[in-house]
């Protein structure tokens, strides 16, 4: 596709108009066409804020200007552009796709000879791990959100339930805010089957009721929400995911930004049932101080002796100062019965 599609559009980009969500404000960005994706950047910084897979770009709004397209139907984000070229070149990618679901049996001829020559050339040593790490790489936000919604559902299918008591999400969502901003994804307590906490595509953050219901101080759950995101930040959540998917899978949501129920199966269980690896100490204080949190509650969580984790003890920036609470005592309630509504 890109030979064929793109060959002319690759130094191509424009002003546009894009947010990340449909209550989210129009911001002023630079639309340009990335190796294998549309690069969004920040007007002002350059800053990339997004990649979209290219063949999973639909318009939304057919024959009407400006143009405004999107990762796919169902998606949040969206990008609003007047540029004619810019319309062109990205419909012109749009034909190909079109034209490529007209004849998937060439198309998934033409692909697997790419498939078979790349390999012989690169190797079968490094092309998996170039190919998990490019895809999980240009997956967009929405896309991600997406996926971890559908590992809870296929948790859901095999009896792990996500709590869902209106007064404990709200308050979930409380200390979302509180310790992670209002932008800082999703705090989702499963009723079984995870003791701490783990995380999945889409900034979701899992808690295990018994965390909750086992301890009685917010200030340790808030610093295992830390932890968990700290975990998310130090390795991109879509490699464990693609890795665990396999390379058809991987191939397929390159090409297509699809990937199958099937190549997601059993992953949540897989997750939820692994021990939580260390985090970074300076890090952690360093998150923890910046939240308004103490550090010695989860400190004693994770080691009652605090032989294990001094430092988080000894340098608790909160230690002499008492910090502000992290959540009302009718909130906290209201968590520690979210599995119960």
């Amino acid at each position: 596709m890109r030979a064929t599609a793109l060959r002319q559009y690759q130094r191509l980009e424009t002003h546009g108009l894009w947010r990340e969500s449909p209550e989210a404000n129009w911001r002023d960005v630079v639309v340009s066409f990335g190796e294998a994706s549309l690069v969004i950047s920040d007007f002002s910084t350059d800053r990339a804020l997004t990649h979209w897979s290219l063949p999973a770009v639909e318009r939304l709004n057919p024959d009407e200007r400006p143009a405004r397209f999107a990762p796919g139907h169902d998606a949040g984000e969206a990008v609003q552009i007047e540029d004619e070229t810019m319309i062109d070149a990205l419909e012109k990618v749009r034909g190909v796709v079109v034209q490529r679901q007209r004849h998937p049996g060439r198309m998934r001829l033409w692909a697997l000879m790419g498939v078979v020559l790349a390999l012989l050339a690169l190797g079968a040593l490094w092309l998996p791990g170039a190919l998990i790490t490019h895809t999980a790489s240009v997956v967009p936000y929405a896309k991600r959100v997406e996926i971890g919604q559908r590992i809870l559902q296929d948790l859901a299918r095999n009896g792990v339930l996500a709590c869902q008591a209106p007064l404990g999400q709200r308050a979930a969502g409380r200390l979302r805010d509180r310790v992670l901003g209002p932008n800082g994804g999703e705090i989702v307590v499963l009723d079984r089957g995870l003791a701490q906490t783990a995380h999945l595509p889409g900034r979701h953050v899992l808690v295990g009721r018994s965390l909750l219901e086992g301890h009685d101080a917010p200030e340790l759950v808030a610093g295992h929400v830390i932890a968990e995101r700290l975990r998310a930040d130090s390795r991109d959540p879509m490699l464990d995911v693609l890795r665990a998917a396999g390379l058809p899978a991987t191939f397929q949501l390159l090409t297509t930004g699809e990937i199958s129920d099937h190549a997601l199966r059993g992953y949540g269980a897989a997750v939820i049932a692994r021990p939580p690896e260390p985090v970074d100490t300076d890090a952690f204080i360093a998150r923890m101080e910046a939240a308004g949190i103490p550090t010695t509650p989860y400190a004693r969580s994770v080691d009652p002796t605090g032989a294990s984790v001094l430092q988080l003890i000894e340098d608790d920036p909160f230690r002499t100062v008492p910090p502000r609470p992290v959540m009302s005592d009718g909130d906290w309630i209201s968590l520690q019965g979210i599995c119960n509504g």
